[in-house]
């Protein structure tokens, strides 16, 4: 009753053509007379090839339909608890492992070239409650509040009760609890009574033990947040591994936050061959960590890294360059610096001439900035940016000056001030090179691959699979579901491309101008 050509069976030849070893270690036992864990995944990937996520909707397809039922072979159908129980438990405990399978099933059949990657990123929202937010900031300007209290807590407390809290210029926790602990001692030995309630008048000793003990509260509080925090700006009280991200999707159109996550592709002859989910809004950070964890599941590297203008980096093109991968990646200042308005800017570095012997730049006005020092600045990951510093001391009186030095983010006059430039050499000469590479004809092939492969993929997951929001909580939930998807979008464009005959395209070719 199903034809030969459907994708139901283009998925069961697929799923039993991976080693699915590392799924079964997730059972103690595997239970008998019911669903396989084989059975499973192939119902879950199937329903997400549909567009079918909810395990209460997999379950009724389950009992309806005959496809459904092809893949159980003759096993009753599994509840929405079962399935669930599968993605949250066992899933997401080998989704590495299974993607990792998946592509190689892929390379086995040469449906991949294995030697260039497409990247790129997207938000989808999180299942997290988008009003329980907490901001970094915020906690960290109530913390530095609230120590300034205790600060005057522990002074008056060591003049009146002549205790002593040791702390070296920096109150911690650790200080709040031994303020606590001494003013407790002090309660225990004046035998203290507490009250409580209306017409109860409190001891001093009361109160500042009290007080103590909601700023030790507080502290905890505050700590623990910060430690969730991490190194990002926020997190969802709902989901902690969720960071609020500006969204494209902004019904209201006031630029509102939600929980999301940072998924990112890569993508190799249309299919994708890897995954990674990323709690930081921004794509930079995410380039080194997914090629490494790629390298260490697939067991082979890619040799040209295809990527926009979001990854662009000095510590990515170090990376690339290290590992021996050529970079393909679009400079941040591409699109601008083909405006008439920024070759015209006097201001721009871009635009003035440069002395490789002096190291000097030579402004419109004939005048010269000279190196004056150098600036070091950390990255989230940890990398050191080191920019050299130019500075122009023969600014006065120039007639350039207003349309060469711009901002009015000082407190400095305008006439007092002079022309500064923050230049990193590294990054510059990488750039250069990776502009060459991007400019050539390969460079320009692989750009607009770039387009049509890695963003498509995220058009058709979302548009056409319909998949716009995580239904579980949790980073290795959400990994699991985003291992899922794109294994059911491999199964769609093979088969689409068994269908056309395009299986054997690996890059689309430039339109011949004639």
């Amino acid at each position: 009753m199903i034809p030969d050509n459907d994708p139901v069976r283009l998925l069961n030849a697929c799923v039993e053509g991976m080693d699915l070893s590392e799924l079964y270690k997730t059972y103690t036992r595997v239970p008998k007379n019911l669903a396989t864990p084989k059975q499973l995944f192939k119902i879950v990937v199937y329903a997400a090839m549909n567009g079918i996520y909810s395990s209460r909707k997999i379950e009724v397809a389950c009992r309806q339909n005959i496809n459904y039922m092809y893949l159980l072979e003759g096993k009753p159908a599994p509840d929405n608890t079962t399935i669930a129980r599968f993605i949250s438990l066992h899933l997401a405990q080998c989704s590495k492992e299974l993607m990792s399978e998946s592509t190689w099933l892929l390379r086995r059949n040469g449906l991949i070239s294995s030697e260039v990657v497409f990247i790129d990123g997207t938000k989808i929202e999180a299942n997290a409650n988008k009003y329980t937010f907490v901001w970094k900031k915020a906690v960290s300007k109530n913390q530095a509040r609230m120590l300034e209290k205790v600060a005057e807590l522990i002074a008056v407390c060591e003049e009146m009760y002549d205790i002593r809290v040791a702390y070296n210029d920096r109150i911690s926790l650790g200080t709040i609890k031994m303020l606590v602990r001494e003013l407790d001692k002090i309660c225990q030995k004046e035998r203290v009574v507490f009250v409580h309630g209306s017409g109860k008048r409190k001891t001093d000793l009361q109160r500042f033990a009290e007080q103590a003990g909601e700023y030790l509260k507080r502290m905890e509080e505050y700590v623990y947040k910060l430690d969730v925090c991490g190194d990002r700006n926020s997190y969802s009280k709902t989901d902690h591994d969720a960071t609020f991200m500006r969204m494209k999707e902004d019904a209201m159109l006031n630029g509102q936050l939600k929980p999301a996550y940072n998924v990112q592709h890569a993508v190799d002859a249309g299919f994708v061959t890897w995954v990674d989910v990323s709690s930081h809004p921004g794509d930079t950070l995410t380039l080194c960590p997914m090629l490494a964890d790629m390298e260490k599941h697939l067991h082979f590297r890619y040799r040209d890294i295809v990527a926009d203008a979001g990854y662009e980096s000095e510590e990515n093109y170090l990376y690339l360059e290290n590992n021996g991968q050529a970079s393909y990646i679009k400079p941040t200042n591409y699109e601008i610096s083909r405006t008439r308005k920024y070759k015209t800017d006097i201001g721009r570095r871009e635009n003035m001439s440069y002395d490789k012997e002096t190291d000097s730049y030579t402004c419109r006005n004939g005048k010269k900035l000279n190196v004056c020092g150098t600036r070091r600045s950390r990255t989230t990951s940890g990398y050191v940016n080191v920019s050299t510093i130019y500075r122009c001391s023969e600014c006065s009186g120039c007639p350039f000056k207003r349309k060469c030095i711009k901002g009015n983010n000082c407190n400095t006059p305008m006439e007092e001030r002079s022309k500064v430039l923050y230049v990193s050499k590294t990054k510059e000469e990488k750039r250069e090179e990776n502009l060459k590479r991007i400019l050539s004809d390969y460079g320009t092939q692989l750009r607009m691959n770039h387009s049509i492969q890695a963003e498509g993929t995220f058009a058709v997951v979302k548009e056409d699979m319909g998949f716009r929001q995580y239904l579980y909580r949790g980073k290795d939930n959400v990994l699991a579901e985003s291992v899922l998807v794109a294994i059911a979008y491999n199964i769609n464009k093979l088969h689409w491309k068994i269908q056309s005959q395009k299986s054997g395209i690996r890059l689309y070719e430039l339109k011949k101008t004639a």
